[in-house]
């Protein structure tokens, strides 16, 4: 029998739905504000949270193998990182010029 067998109960399961669901309200939200800095840092924020949590599930605790549903979500972050880093740049670019605008 496999000591991770009864590694989840109830409480856990719903504090991961709950993160899951609070995640997905801060995306949406960035996506319908994409040029408030604070929230766009704070998404990109939930998408390093959600890699670091799947890569320590696999490689520290062992409690995940890298079956695809697993990797999906790793593709996911990663992905969405990628894009959000790029994406930050746009935005500090968009940023400056509208200072300049300014002055």
């Amino acid at each position: 029998c496999s000591p991770f067998l009864y590694a989840v109960n109830g409480l856990q399961a719903r504090t991961f739905g709950v993160w899951t669901l609070l995640s997905s309200v801060i995306r949406c939200l960035c996506a319908i504000d994409i040029r408030n800095r604070t929230l766009y840092h704070i998404t990109l924020f939930t998408f390093f949270l959600a890699l670091a949590h799947f890569l320590s599930e696999i490689f520290i605790y062992h409690t995940a193998a890298l079956t695809i549903g697993v990797m999906a979500p790793l593709m996911v972050a990663s992905f969405s990182i990628m894009g959000m880093l790029i994406g930050l740049q746009y935005l500090e670019v968009e940023a400056l010029s509208q200072n300049k605008k300014k002055n």
